[in-house]
């Protein structure tokens, strides 16, 4: 739990793209590793591209990240296991995590809880205020190693029931 965090903390404050940030280091925690899902997520940054309107890129990374362990495959839409189920469930204790702490999902409502305001990252004065406000230096990179660290949490729960389950 700790690495997922603290990889999540660093890849956001060095790289960016809180989607990938999460996602990133749970495919190596995990070893789950999908380019396509990596490159795939980029969008999802700010709110789905840096809109701060949606949710918040940290949880839908590991959203992603749970899907890729526990989702469909296309060849198996019919889900006759129900591991979409699975995925629903996991998704939703995410979501919540991030409601208990930030008294929300969305990306815009979190910047005003980590940032006393949220910043429209796709306009440029905007985005310069918003890293004078610490947002990649240290505010954005707590929510991605927070998000991190509770996927990581959530993941490796489903896999000790899962577990006891098999016994």
């Amino acid at each position: 739990m700790n690495e997922a965090e603290s990889k999540g903390y660093e890849f956001e404050k060095n790289y960016h793209g809180c989607a990938q940030c999460v996602l990133g280091p749970l495919m190596e925690i995990f070893d789950m590793k999908d380019d396509t899902a990596f490159r795939a997520a980029t969008g999802l940054a700010g709110g789905v591209g840096l809109s701060i309107e949606g949710s918040c890129g940290a949880l839908t990374g590991g959203v992603l990240a749970m899907g890729l362990w526990y989702g469909r495959e296309l060849s198996r839409i019919d889900d006759p296991e129900g591991l979409r189920f699975i995925s629903y469930r996991l998704a939703n204790q995410l979501h919540e995590r991030f409601v208990q702490e930030y008294g929300s999902s969305i990306c815009k409502k979190i910047h005003k809880k980590v940032l006393g305001k949220s910043y429209y990252l796709n306009e440029p004065d905007q985005w310069d205020a918003f890293l004078a406000a610490g947002g990649h230096a240290s505010k954005c990179p707590g929510v991605v190693g927070k998000g991190a660290r509770w996927a990581a949490e959530i993941i490796m729960e489903e896999e000790e029931k899962r577990k006891k389950g098999a016994k």
